[in-house]
């Protein structure tokens, strides 16, 4: 009997492919890599000079993969049905062409920095991007960096980006240095035109659907323009919970310079049957509230090809704990990219970005990973719930009542938050457009904007955490910024590396209560207030 249960098992393992698991190592040395596979059933490699690629056909069993060595030609390209996990053991490997580490995944891949070591990923040009992937770590599922290593992640060429990933990218324990130095690779063409010179409005680079949803909002405008005078769906900047009279400062929802569909040159009147710039000379001219780099509307700002962003998902970008470091050194390059979101739960996370520096078109959440968000030209953080054709303009532009996103678009729930745009209006420390922001937690401590009450913030429903808007703080680059009590006990001190004249700034900490008196005071600053309300604004 035992010897027919020992003859069962062999021939299930022989079947089985737990019978092929065997970790592959691969050293690069110079110019050449060797290989060291004992086992080649359902994993084949194919080496050429320093250029290995490894297609496993395991899916029940997790592949491993050792990576060390040296190498300033290299790659690993790994093809792979099931999971797998890439061990970096003291690896320091440049591409000079295409992703150094190009993951043709089905499922996770787990890259591991072994313990105590330090491993270096570079890329130098990103030239062929039709046939290489122009990143240092490009993936085409799941990724997840963990590790009690060290990965620096350098992204030398034009066009090239840090980490990209078209599902979930997930950082855990980590060191991760993350730095883009190339240029973008071109300006794309953007539909809407707008400021900074872009090509004039055309549909056709536009999708067929989104025609017909403009051509619905075209016939509400003739309607509007029936009546005469600017949009009545969102009023002027004051502020923005009455932000739904279109009288405030006239024109297209209040915005000055603007009117309706009249004569372009002629903007400035509310009554002139509407003056919205038309669509002069390639797009919705340039009014002054728009976000691109030389004006327009946000649908007006610089769209680039090949930007250097230094860590992008299609999905979701997620920080447990580790120490994540990403800067970007060229415009339109984002620091931190997730398209369905960004979580940020724990560790350290420092970002430095000339775009934004944490973006995603979907919330972001921070649930207690100490950040720094700075961008030198544009939002620190910027989330994008709202899609700019749904409810027409009314949507967009927020319109007040029914047509403002209620949903929070960026939740602190804990940790710290320092939030810094140091470029001034109209960029944010923390952009949500016309959704609000939901503190129950954390310190908060942004810089940007200085237009007054701005639309990013909390309503006194998601103030769960007592909060203040401070509008007109100047912050004094390497100044410090001191909170006090009325007691005159001091419970923050902030540096900021920058100056900006006349910011707004949102603080919160878990040492504020509502109905109680604080100073905030800096070099040629000095506020005290009393929280009146779960939200308070401090002029």
């Amino acid at each position: 009997m035992k010897i027919q249960l020992i003859l069962a098992l062999a021939s299930s393992l022989f079947f089985c492919d737990i019978c092929h698991a065997a970790d592959v190592t691969v050293k690069f040395n110079g110019k050449k890599a060797t290989v060291k596979q004992e086992v080649k059933d359902s994993v084949s490699v194919s080496v050429e000079g320093t250029h290995v690629n490894i297609v496993s056909t395991y899916q029940a069993h997790k592949l491993t993969v050792r990576l060390t060595g040296k190498s300033d030609d290299g790659q690993l390209i790994l093809k792979t049905d099931g999971k797998a996990k890439v061990k970096l053991d003291h690896l320091n490997l440049t591409s000079q062409e295409g992703a150094p580490l190009w993951l043709k995944n089905k499922k996770k891949v787990e890259l591991v920095a072994v313990d105590g070591t330090e491993n270096i990923l570079c890329i130098a040009a990103c030239n062929d991007t039709a046939n290489h992937k122009a990143a240092v770590i490009w993936a085409k599922d799941k990724v997840r960096l963990s590790g009690k290593g060290v990965l620096n992640v350098l992204a030398k060429g034009d066009g090239c980006k840090g980490i990209r990933s078209k599902d979930d990218i997930t950082i855990e324990d980590l060191t991760l240095n993350v730095e883009t130095t190339g240029n973008n690779l071109g300006e794309k063409a953007n539909p809407f035109g707008g400021g900074g010179g872009m090509p004039p409005f055309s549909f056709d680079n536009i999708s067929e659907e989104d025609k017909a949803r403009f051509e619905e909002m075209r016939k509400n405008f003739e309607e509007m323009m029936q009546n005469g005078g600017g949009f009545p769906m969102m009023g002027g900047f004051g502020n923005p919970l009455e932000r739904n009279d279109s009288t405030r400062q006239g024109g297209f929802g209040g915005f000055p310079m603007m009117g309706g569909f009249g004569n372009p040159l002629e903007r400035n009147d509310s009554t002139r049957q509407g003056g919205f710039g038309g669509f002069p000379m390639g797009g919705f001219g340039a009014p002054p509230m728009g976000d691109g780099e030389e004006g327009g509307m946000p649908f007006g700002k610089h769209k680039y090809n090949g930007t250097t962003k230094g860590i992008k998902s299609q999905k979701k970008v997620i920080v447990n704990s580790g120490t994540v470091t990403v800067t970007t050194s060229s415009p339109g390059a984002e620091g931190i990219e997730g398209k369905e979101g960004v979580l940020l739960n724990g560790g350290k996370v420092n970002v430095m970005a000339v775009d934004d520096a944490i973006n995603a078109n979907a919330r972001i959440e921070f649930n207690g990973a100490d950040v720094i968000a700075r961008s030198t030209n544009n939002d620190a953080v910027d989330a994008n719930l709202m899609d700019f054709f749904a409810g027409g303009f009314g949507g967009f532009f927020g319109g007040g009542g029914q047509n403002q996103n209620n949903d929070p678009a960026i939740i602190i729930t804990g940790g710290t938050v320092y939030a810094w745009s140091q470029v001034g209006a109209p960029e944010e420390g923390l952009d949500c457009d016309f959704s609000p922001i939901e503190i129950s937690g954390g310190r908060v401590f942004s810089v940007g904007a200085g237009m007054g009450e701005m639309p990013s913030v909390p309503t006194n429903e998601l103030a769960k955490q007592a909060t203040a808007l401070l509008i007109g703080i100047d912050i004094v680059q390497d100044e410090p910024v001191f909170v006090y009590d009325s007691t005159e006990k001091l419970i923050d001190t902030i540096t900021v590396p920058f100056s900006l004249k006349r910011s707004s700034s949102i603080i919160s900490s878990p040492q504020f209560k509502t109905g109680n008196t604080y100073t905030v005071k800096t070099k040629g600053y000095e506020r005290t207030f009393t929280l009146n309300e779960n939200f308070t604004i401090v002029r």
